[in-house]
This record gives C-alpha cells, structure tokens and sequence, in this order.
C-alpha cells in the first residue's frame, strides 16, 4: 500500500451466479474492478449450482491482470449440489480468502465475513421453540451470527467492513414479496454489528430488493446484489463502491 493513500476503494457485489453459460459475461466486471477499486469483495452466490466446474469458470473470469486482492463468502447456491468443499478448494487456490467467521486485514482495512441465513427480522423473527426441524433452523441463524461476532471480535482496524450473503436488517430486503422475508436474511445478525461496530455491512441474496438501509445503530447496509445494481446504475459499473480511511491495525 502507498505511503500517501489516505482511502481505501472497496468494491463489492453479490450472486454472481456464475454458470455453464458465463464465459466471458462476468469477466469486463472483475475488469472494471481493477480500474475503480483496491479490494474487491464478494459476497455469496458465486455459482449457480455450486458446482465445482462453475466455481472453475468463475476462477478463468477472474483471472485478469488488474484484479484487486478478493475476499468473499459462499452464499445458498454454492451449497446446493452439497459440494461446496470442493468450491471453497478451488477458489482458495485462485488466491481468494474465503470468510466463514474469518476475518482478514487488507491495505489496512478489516473485513470478516459469515454468510449468515434465514429466520426473518425484528418482532417477526422464527424462534426456537417447537418441532426439531424449527430449532434446527433457529440455530443454523445462531451459529451464523456467532461466527460474525468472532471474527468482528478479531479485527483491531480503524475501518471495518462486515461481508455477508444474507440481510442482517430488513430494510435492505424492501421490494421482494414480504413472504419470503424470512429467508433473506435475519435480525439475529444484527446484534453483532451493535457490539462491534464497523464502518458498512455488504451483502447480497435479495434481487430486488433495496439498495441501501441502516442497523438499529446507524451503519449502512449495502444490498449489492449484481441484479439489482445493474437495476441501481445501469450503464455504470455494477458493483458498490466503498471508500473508507486506510490504515494499519490499531494497537
């Protein structure tokens, strides 16, 4: 990192969804990275099908000269063919940190990431209490807010950025039926980012839902879902562009 930068460009989107069809679609985008950002940050949904090969042709879009240093975090499409082992392989080997309750500090900035899950928000949010199947849900959210609390928990940075594929807030989920609310993302995330505060969550998930909103404390939530910022800034590179004061680690 330059002595004299006093910001770091972070640019961040989601659901990728890259597939068998993909070839040379999502490439210009890593290109266009390259130009406007210092950290590109990813967050979830990289394949369509979570499919090994799928994670392989994102790696070939990726692979362009002027690609910033990449963090991200798998999102439910990465899980679905249950072979995200291999995923997670093949894009660590790209030289991609992976956050799954992770944190990491890049040109002075701290990112920690967990890629979050269902379960609603505010009065409307599933507890555990009933059938197996229900608690089993309710925990899977719990774990996940966990594993973001431990690696906030880790970063000592001035400027902290929360990677996510699920909302921790409901105003970022605005616009999508209100049905399907609760699996877009849950309160029960939030409560980590009260305690340890950071500079801007980004995560992905909800196509159409809003580009911007707030925790109860304040932070901005950014919904960069590639979808709905192409929807946001057509014409304009679709990704969110974040610029937050660089730094070393704090003491």
């Amino acid at each position: 990192m330059s002595e004299t930068r006093s910001t770091v460009r972070v640019a961040a989107v989601g659901d990728l969804h890259c597939s068998k069809d993909s070839r040379g679609l999502i490439r210009p985008l890593f290109e266009a990275a390259g130009e406007f950002a210092d950290v590109l940050v990813l967050c979830g949904d990289l394949t369509d099908y979570g499919l090994p090969e799928e994670a392989s042709l994102l790696v070939e879009e990726l692979s362009v000269p002027s690609r910033p240093p990449t963090v991200a975090v798998l999102g439910n499409h990465d899980f679905e063919s249950g072979r995200e082992g291999e995923v997670r392989r093949i894009l660590a080997e790209a030289g991609i940190t992976l956050l799954d309750g992770d944190a990491v500090v890049i040109e002075g900035v701290g990112f920690a990431g967990a890629r979050g899950f269902g379960g609603g928000f505010g009065r409307g949010t599933l507890g555990s209490w009933g059938e197996k199947a229900v608690k089993a849900f309710v925990q899977e959210a719990v774990d996940e807010a966990l594993k973001l609390e431990s690696a906030l928990a880790r970063l000592r940075t001035e400027s902290r950025i929360a990677v996510l594929h699920y909302s921790p807030v409901r105003d970022t989920v605005v616009n999508e039926p209100p049905e399907i609310f609760p699996f877009l993302g849950c309160g029960r995330l939030e409560d980590p980012l009260n305690r340890y505060p950071v500079t801007a969550v980004v995560h992905g998930h909800a196509h159409n839902g809003t580009p911007e909103g707030r925790t109860a404390g304040g932070t901005p939530v950014y919904n960069v879902s590639l979808p709905l910022m192409r929807k946001a800034a057509p014409g304009g590179p679709p990704f969110r562009i974040l610029e937050v004061p660089a730094g070393s680690p704090a003491g």
